[in-house]
């Protein structure tokens, strides 16, 4: 299982990023996807979690500026960021998890905002 993350790059404050992850497999596979960052210095954190049943949720850091989704049909889940804020510079990863316990990581994708 392989996952693809792209969409990250530099922007300003305020402003808006819709990160990808494309899966290698049907995404109905995993009980949940997940994104989660990691800033320098920093220990990686979650961000948003959905499960294949369609359910979110969000960590306080991120509620009602971050939305999750997920396509079937594209085999992909999405991280739509909104109001950017400097501190949400970070590379950001996409995860999978299996009913088998399984975890699959994308390779990350760096978002910076500049103030």
């Amino acid at each position: 299982v392989q996952l693809q993350a792209s969409g990250g790059g530099l922007v300003q404050a305020g402003e808006s990023l819709r990160l990808s992850c494309v899966a290698s497999v049907g995404i109905n596979s995993f009980n949940y996807m997940a994104w989660y960052r990691q800033a320098p210095g920093k220990a990686r954190e979650l961000l948003a979690t959905i499960t294949v049943g369609g359910k979110e949720m969000y960590v306080n850091a991120v509620k009602g500026r971050f939305t999750i989704a997920r396509d079937v049909a594209e085999n992909a889940a999405f991280l739509d960021m909104t109001t950017l804020k400097p501190e949400d510079t970070a590379v950001y990863y996409c995860n999978a998890h299996n009913s088998e316990l399984e975890d699959y990581w994308g390779q990350g994708t760096q978002v910076t905002v500049s103030s």
